[in-house]
């Protein structure tokens, strides 16, 4: 019944949609249309919903044929665009058959293969769409936009995420943490956990007196997701610990701009021997440097796994999975703690200013053969009324406006938006196009429901509701505190793909040091001798050469330090 009742008001809205577009062009809502390069006529104004292809090399999901919010965005924007994800190959491998084929999709993203299709001659120069559509210049300043100019003078592409329009709403930690099940916390009464000690050791009491879930399932205390470059969840926690952001592989000084190298530094050796001496406690997952991507997901998904190093962004569907369970009601949630090496060392985990990735983004290809429809959806894909559709849903199907003109939804609606099945057959975020965060043209809503706070903090569980308001906190950010911007480099973490496949000297570098890392360190954390294991692990890293690539990042790093200077003046 529930299906019938939604396909109803949906044909009730893309009726609605329709009617909308065949008045005049200067009604309410047509001038703001054509002057944004939004949504409005295509499909009313032809009567055909052009198709394109998109591939992005990261793992997704694949909607229904006749997806219901796909369609309202086709009728609008006279566009469908059928997405294909990435499935058993690195982004590379799957990039390199592509190109050796000579035939691509419409749309791409190459992730860590983004300099290949450049290469290769793959992709389009978007500079004239850019300064045609306000919808895409506006998504990032001047400044930005010249990171992404390549030796030729063009752009080929468009990072999708961390823009933001408005003011900044931002309620979830999606980047990197230590995080801990709030069941833990609640247990110990809800304790004050800001080192990596504190945290091990109240992982380490909780699985003794609690060693199993209540159907006898053993709890994994820690786990580490070390698959292929995932492994990012095991070799970066230096740099967080030692209070820095997370520029990638280094460390940038605020004043002096010096770089500097955190896999060599004392806090690293202790880190590691603080793996080491877990492990051996039986307190580190042994599957952890053998299990796959979606062994690891499935693993968080059970409930099982008390605590971790990820980004939130790709563990999202464990947690996805934890709610339409209702483990998340037991405590089996996720929640960022500010962990560094000492008390005395501030925390920056979380950084107002979005990560800004230069290295890779949506491109259009050689093979498009209407590249300014497909431009043209891209900016009609960033109109705030299709973003409302792709990020909030249909209007009183997926979510309510109260009288103060905020969004908000039921706990069946929050409930339908975590089931697999109902969100193939009727979500469509078109989520590796660009979008944006912050707050609507409104005034009053957020861009993403996740940055919506009363929607948020009602959306909890009483057992999260309990956690939060124990440590006097309304959003996950609140967890870890906001830290400024540290400089018009950050984060340098975006240039590795662009570095990586330069052929230089520190390209080389770069190659050699991630091989190393990603073999010797699940060594290291393993070994019966850690001394032995480190010092192996430190001399094989130095045969790597790493000055080379530090030396080319700290180039990068004066680049754009000198590109504000131009452009904020």
């Amino acid at each position: 019944m529930k299906k019938k009742i939604v396909s109803v008001l949906l044909t009730a809205t893309v009726a609605a949609s329709v009617l909308a577009g065949c008045g005049d062009s200067n009604a309410a809502g047509g001038s703001n249309a054509a002057n944004n390069g939004a949504a409005g006529n295509s499909a009313e104004a032809n009567g055909e919903i052009k198709e394109f292809t998109a591939f992005f090399a990261s793992p997704g999901t694949e909607i229904n044929a006749d997806n219901e919010i796909q369609n309202i965005i086709a009728e609008k924007t006279g566009v469908k665009v059928k997405e294909t994800w990435l499935t058993g190959q690195t982004p590379e491998e799957a990039v390199g058959t592509l190109v050796a084929g000579g035939e691509y999709p419409d749309f791409i993203e190459g992730s860590n293969g983004q300099q290949q299709l450049y290469d290769a001659g793959a992709l389009i120069p978007l500079d004239d769409y850019i300064e045609q559509y306000p919808n895409i210049k506006n998504l990032w300043t001047a400044d930005k936009w010249e990171m992404l100019r390549k030796d030729d003078g063009h752009i080929y592409w468009i990072p999708q995420f961390s823009s933001r329009k408005g003011d900044d709403k931002t309620i979830e930690q999606n980047g990197e943490a230590f995080w801990i099940q709030n069941k833990v916390l609640e247990w110990d009464n809800f304790p004050t956990i800001k080192t990596m000690d504190q945290y091990f050791d109240l992982l380490e009491r909780y699985v003794a007196a609690n060693p199993t879930m209540e159907d006898g399932t053993e709890y994994i205390p820690y786990t580490i997701l070390c698959d292929d470059w995932r492994y990012f969840c095991l070799e970066n926690a230096p740099q967080f610990l030692d209070g820095f952001p997370n520029d990638g592989k280094c460390m940038v000084d605020p004043v002096t701009h010096e770089i500097s190298d955190y896999n060599t530094t004392d806090t690293a050796k202790a880190y590691f021997q603080k793996l080491n001496e877990e492990y051996k406690k039986g307190i580190v997952d042994k599957e952890s440097f053998t299990q796959t991507y979606d062994e690891y997901i499935a693993k968080l998904s059970t409930g099982r796994v008390l605590g971790m190093i990820d980004q939130y962004w790709d563990f999202g569907n464990a947690r996805n999975a934890l709610k339409q369970s209702g483990l998340d009601e037991k405590g089996a949630n996720y929640v960022p703690l500010p962990i560094t090496i000492n008390e005395s060392v501030k925390n920056q985990w979380y950084t107002a200013q979005k990560d800004f990735n230069a290295g890779a983004g949506i491109g259009i290809t050689i093979s498009c053969k209407d590249p300014d429809a497909a431009a043209k959806f891209i900016s009609d894909l960033l109109s705030q009324e299709i973003h409302d559709l792709r990020m909030w849903g249909v209007k009183d199907v997926d979510y309510l406006v109260n009288d103060k003109g905020e969004f908000y939804r039921t706990p069946e609606m929050r409930q339908n938006l975590v089931d697999t099945a109902y969100k193939a057959s009727h979500v469509c975020n078109y989520a590796y196009f660009p979008q944006y965060d912050g707050t609507s043209d409104d005034g009053i809503n957020a861009n993403q429901p996740s940055g919506q706070a009363v929607e948020f903090y009602d959306g909890l569980n009483d057992s999260l509701k309990k956690t939060f308001d124990a440590y006097n906190c309304r959003t996950f950010i609140d967890f870890l505190g906001v830290n400024d911007v540290p400089g018009p480099w950050y984060p340098l973490w975006s240039y590795g793909n662009t570095l990586s496949q330069k052929g230089t000297a520190g390209a080389e570098a770069w190659t050699k040091v991630e091989a190393e890392k990603h073999e010797q360190l699940p060594q290291v954390v393993m070994a019966d001798d850690f001394e032995a294991a480190w010092d192996k692990h430190m001399k094989a890293y130095a045969a790597c050469k790493p000055e080379d690539y530090l030396a080319e990042y700290a180039e990068e790093c004066q680049r754009r330090i000198d590109l504000d200077a131009q452009y904020n003046k």
